[in-house]
């Protein structure tokens, strides 16, 4: 039961970025609130005016909104979700969640946040296969986040293997799954 929920999407720097708007548009289907946290690498695969058309909120991106003292607050998102997804989720941004490297703010959100953490890995095969990601995808779990694995098919790279963002039906379909 997706209706009612708040829901921070974490984008990060991966071709899969594009699928964040199927995402977007399929919890807001099913009723969710959607706020978008993007990191400066997410913003070179989508621009902020597509998600921000799709969510009716801008996109936050930076600490500082302005030049004139307004910021942006992880901590007020931490408290606002009942779920953060982060989708796609890099092998940098796994990493640093798993090492509380906190120097962006889709990091410093996750870091903030009360609500159950869904991330749903997208990377080429070999990257997903590492021991340093595979023991970075553990140390998440350790800390009660839910790994969404990805699936094995066609990469960007030109290869074939697992590391494909899961689809954006199958991941509604889990966030929907937790909250029945």
């Amino acid at each position: 039961m997706l209706k009612g929920k708040h829901i921070v999407l974490g984008i990060t720097g991966s071709i899969a970025a594009y699928k964040a708007c199927l995402i977007i548009r399929g919890l807001i289907k099913q009723g969710a609130e959607v706020q978008v946290v993007i990191t400066p690498a997410g913003k070179e695969f989508i621009t902020p005016i597509t998600l921000s058309a799709l969510t009716s909120k801008p996109v936050i991106s930076e600490f500082f909104a302005q030049r004139d003292g307004t910021w942006h607050s992880h901590v007020d998102l931490g408290l606002w979700a009942d779920a953060m997804l982060i989708a796609p989720a890099t092998a940098s941004t796994i990493g640093k969640m798993a090492n509380g490297i906190a120097d962006n703010m889709l990091i410093t959100t996750y870091l903030s946040m009360k609500a159950p953490v869904f991330i749903a890995p997208a990377m080429d095969l070999d990257m997903y296969a590492h021991p340093s990601t595979q023991r970075n995808l553990e140390t998440l779990k350790s800390y009660g986040n839910h790994i969404i694995e990805p699936g094995t098919g066609f990469l960007a790279s030109h290869l074939e293997g697992k590391g494909r963002m899961e689809e954006p039906e199958n991941i509604i379909k889990i966030l929907d799954d937790y909250f029945k």
